[in-house]
């Protein structure tokens, strides 16, 4: 099978990123970390060996539901595939750089490991070409077939090492499978290994018995298995083993970033919540990166008194309906957030995760912390 990439030599060590385009509003350098593309090559390649089973999404859902959901990949079937349509999108939008990282259909868990290793290549493959055809508009999170973790390794490895990519995205379980499994740590000490940033985007649940109707499978269902996989990560001492980490939850963090208070309460009152850890789980949380996906500036505002807007990134789940069309101007109405708060979630913090020059022209001028914002960051280290 050909697979074609960029050669190591042929890229830049960063992106160098073009001076925005005039928007009105617009002030800020800005990064999209949730953006979504679709590889047709490996759509080909796994269609013949998929069954309605192995889609959560299908399985748990009820006819109204996979009636709007066909309409709409009408609707987004070339700004999911093309670059073109999005560039257009992102221009109108404010968005100076996208992260594209796989559709979460194309985690491709449920295959066997071979064909989930060429249908990785394949969707990275294709990433890495749309981020060399506009370099100053697009950088790559690519996936790994989780499912076997030495090709997981391996192709994670290609996928920075030749590809240029910067991170991956992974799902919130691997075939009904923990991500804190003892199998899969040695994809945790790689990705840590090699500095890149790990996004964690929900495919469906595996829990989705009672959430057929309305659409719960995702307004329920993937903030559900945000806060499952988080904190298996953190009970199971995934994070307290790789400390370095640089892991980004989609949808702000699912439900577990607004209520951490429970889990330091049991961690406390009951030996079962602490075989493996010792600290808090909040301080865990901590350590953590979430997108600006939770749509009322209110709930932009408490992620930001919670984790910090050094913790906080902006992102669409552009092309999909549950995203957001103007991410610009909801991270402004966020009122109690500062000109600073609303820099770094609109591009800067994106920018030092990825390792993305920001022309001078769009830097802020750095302001010292005041010695009460300096003892806060301190306290939630």
């Amino acid at each position: 099978m050909f697979h074609t990439c960029l050669p190591a030599a042929a890229r830049p060590a960063t992106v160098r990123a073009p001076a925005a385009k005039a928007r009105r509003g617009k002030r800020h350098f800005t990064i999209d970390i949730h953006a979504h593309l679709f590889s047709v090559a490996a759509d080909a390649l796994t269609k013949p060996h998929f069954k309605p089973e192995d889609e959560t999404f299908l399985v748990f859902s009820n006819e109204a539901t996979r009636e709007v959901n066909r309409k709409q990949e009408a609707t987004i079937h070339e700004r999911i595939r093309l670059p073109e349509p999005r560039l257009a999108d992102m221009d109108a939008r404010g968005i100076d750089i996208q992260v594209i990282s796989p559709s979460p259909h194309q985690y491709h868990y449920w295959t066997e490991p071979e064909l989930g290793r060429e249908a990785a290549r394949l969707c990275n493959d294709r990433i890495a070409e749309v981020v060399a055809q506009h370099p100053d508009r697009f950088v790559g999170l690519g996936t790994v077939p989780l499912q076997a973790p030495e090709l997981a390794i391996a192709e994670l490895e290609r996928a920075v090492k030749q590809l240029g990519l910067r991170g991956v995205e992974i799902g919130t379980n691997v075939g009904g499978r923990e991500l804190s499994e003892p199998e899969l740590r040695p994809f945790w000490a790689k990705a840590q290994e090699l500095g890149i940033v790990v996004f964690m985007h929900p495919a469906g649940t595996t829990e989705g018995r009672r959430l057929a109707e309305h659409y719960f499978v995702n307004l329920i269902g993937n903030p559900l298995e945000s806060t499952l996989a988080v904190s298996h990560l953190i009970f199971g001492g995934v994070l307290d083993a790789y400390p370095r980490l640089k892991i980004c939850v989609a949808h702000g963090g699912g439900y577990l970033a607004s209520y951490p208070g429970r889990f330091d309460h049991a961690h406390q009152a009951r030996p079962d919540c602490r075989l493996l850890i010792k600290r808090r789980p909040s301080s865990y949380l901590k350590k953590l990166y979430f997108d600006t996906l939770v749509f009322t500036p209110e709930q932009l505002e408490h992620l930001v008194r919670l984790y910090g807007s050094d913790h906080v990134l902006l992102g669409t789940d552009y092309p999909f309906d549950m995203g957001d069309e103007d991410p610009v101007g909801f991270i402004a109405g966020a009122t109690r957030l500062s000109s600073a708060d609303r820099a770094a979630i609109m591009g800067l913090n994106a920018a030092r995760l990825l390792k993305i020059r920001i022309p001078a022209a769009k830097k802020p001028v750095a302001k010292k912390p005041a010695a009460k914002t300096l003892a806060a960051r301190r306290a939630r280290r």
